[in-house]
This record gives C-alpha cells, sequence and structure tokens, in this order.
C-alpha cells in the first residue's frame, strides 16, 4: 500500500473525527471524513516552534493527531486522511503543489494535496491549507468533460465555478501552461490559494519538501507560530501573536493574545490544549521577555 493504510487505527481516526457509522469507498464517505477531518485537526507548526522534527511516519502521524488530539500541517494532515482513505478502499494518488496567496513570485513546490477516486469521478481533496482550505472535495474535472482544452495563451478556463462549501466559495481554473488554481473568494474578488499539475508524488517527494518546510532558514513556518481552523461560516488564524476571526462577508476582528492567554486561546479557538512543559517553552521561544 502506497500510503500504508493497514497500519492505520481506523476505529481512533474515526472517534478522533467524531464520525460514526459505516464507511465505504463512496462520495458520500468521503465528503463526510473530509468534512470531519478538517472540523477535527486544525492546522499548527508549533513542533518547529519548539525545536523538534516534524515525522511523517504513520504511526508518529497517529499518535500526534489521533491519541495527543494534537494538529499539524499539510503533509501530516493530507499523509493521515491519505491513509484512513486507502484503508477504507480508496484509490489516492499525492500531487504537489506552489502557494500563491499573495505572493509575488513563483514558489517551489512544498503544499501537499491529493487526488482521489469516488463514484467514478477524480476529486481533489486538501484537509491541510488551513484557514482558507477546502472543507470538502472539489471536483478535479478530469475525464468528466469540466475541463475544456482550448485555452488560448491569455486566458483562464473555469473548470468548475461557484463550488459552495458552507458560506465560502471555491473555484478551479486552468491556466494556458496546464496548471491548475484553487481559489477562494474574498469580499474584494477572487484569490489564488495555489496552482498545481497532476503529476503524481510518491510518500517519499514529501519526506524531501518536509524537510525543506520544517528547517529552511527561508521557510516562514519556522518564524512564528501559525494556528488555523476553517469552519463553514468563519475562518480563525492565529498567526504570531495576532488572532483573526474572518467572515465570509470579509469582515474580520483582530487583536493580539499575550503570553498568559495564549493556551486558553489554543483550547478554546482551536482545540489545542499543550502540557505545561510545552506551553512554558512555546511562551519563553515566542514571547521575548516572557
Amino acid at each position: 500500500m502506497t500510503w500504508n493504510g493497514e497500519e492505520l487505527d481506523i476505529e481512533a481516526y474515526l472517534a478522533r473525527l467524531g464520525h460514526e457509522g459505516e464507511v465505504k469507498p463512496d462520495f458520500d464517505t468521503l465528503r463526510a471524513l473530509h468534512r470531519a477531518h478538517v472540523a477535527s485537526i486544525p492546522f499548527e507548526n508549533l513542533e518547529m516552534m519548539l525545536g523538534r522534527p516534524v515525522p511523517l511516519d504513520l504511526a508518529a502521524l497517529q499518535d500526534k493527531l489521533v491519541r495527543r488530539r494534537r494538529g499539524g500541517y499539510c503533509y501530516e494532515q493530507n499523509l493521515l486522511f491519505a491513509a484512513a482513505l486507502e484503508r477504507i478502499g480508496f484509490t489516492v494518488r499525492g500531487l504537489g503543489a506552489r502557494v500563491r496567496a499573495g505572493a509575488s513570485s513563483r514558489r517551489a513546490v512544498t503544499h501537499m494535496l491529493l487526488n482521489v477516486e469516488a463514484d467514478g469521478r477524480q476529486w481533489h481533496c486538501d484537509v491541510g491549507f488551513g484557514a482558507e482550505g477546502l472543507l470538502e472535495p472539489i471536483p478535479l474535472g478530469e475525464g468528466d468533460g469540466d475541463v475544456r482544452q482550448d485555452v488560448r495563451q491569455d486566458v483562464r478556463q473555469d473548470v468548475r465555478q461557484d463550488v459552495r462549501q458552507g458560506e465560502w466559495r471555491f473555484g478551479i481554473v486552468q491556466e494556458a501552461n496546464g496548471a491548475r488554481v484553487l481559489r477562494t473568494e474574498h469580499a474584494d474578488g477572487w484569490f489564488d490559494l495555489y496552482e498545481y499539475t497532476l503529476e503524481e508524488r510518491l510518500p517519499v517527494d514529501y519526506v524531501v519538501m518536509n524537510h525543506y518546510t520544517s528547517t529552511h532558514p527561508k521557510s516562514s513556518f519556522i518564524r512564528r507560530p501559525v494556528i488555523q481552523r476553517a469552519a463553514p461560516d468563519v475562518r480563525r488564524t492565529l498567526v504570531g501573536e495576532r488572532l483573526t476571526v474572518t467572515r465570509p462577508d470579509g469582515t474580520s476582528d483582530e487583536r493580539d493574545v499575550s503570553a498568559h492567554e495564549l493556551g486558553n486561546v489554543l483550547v478554546q479557538e482551536f482545540g489545542i490544549e499543550l502540557n505545561a512543559d510545552d506551553g512554558a517553552e512555546l511562551i519563553r521561544v515566542h514571547y521575548a521577555g516572557a
């Protein structure tokens, strides 16, 4: 098995998600698990802030995200999800993406997403992009007529318009070079999240990406805490000391989180409960003079 699904404690994983009932390799199950995973397991990079490595073997992922009820970032989240889907009987392929999200130049391929087959269609799945990420699968369009091939050099073609998930809208466009771009709607228009192709990536590829993202001096994830959570009606982010709660109409509330309230914010806003030693170390390394 590509994703080591046979090693997964599927009952513990489903309990972590709060999912009850039968699971089988169909779209209803895929959609339900995708939504439950995003709702239950937050995006976070706290291991890097605590000076620890980010192992990607399934035993470590189960221990952290399932048993200890922590979160993780894209590789951790999507590798765990891929193992669960494989265990249930889905065909799962790994993909790689270049994050845009307001970037002024083209970035390296450092994000992981999944291509999953269900009910005779290909689905773009991603439980690891954080606050602006998908709540549920979105059609890839491959093989079912959604992608038009008459793309001129200066034209984007919509693969699927106005895909609404909760109060949010998402879409995929295909560019002249063949790249697909996942985007979400902001109050002032569409916002590109990342670009990707259908080139298959293997678990070893994510080991290399993970090493760069979790250790390189230019990686944004080693500089400050990034904790995010998506919900059908609100997006929550804590980047550095700034907590932001954003609503679909574009309005948001922002405030700084002090050292003494950090632990409560992690629990109440993101469902992350650190032990006393980790909480103290996070404050020591992140809050100067605390």
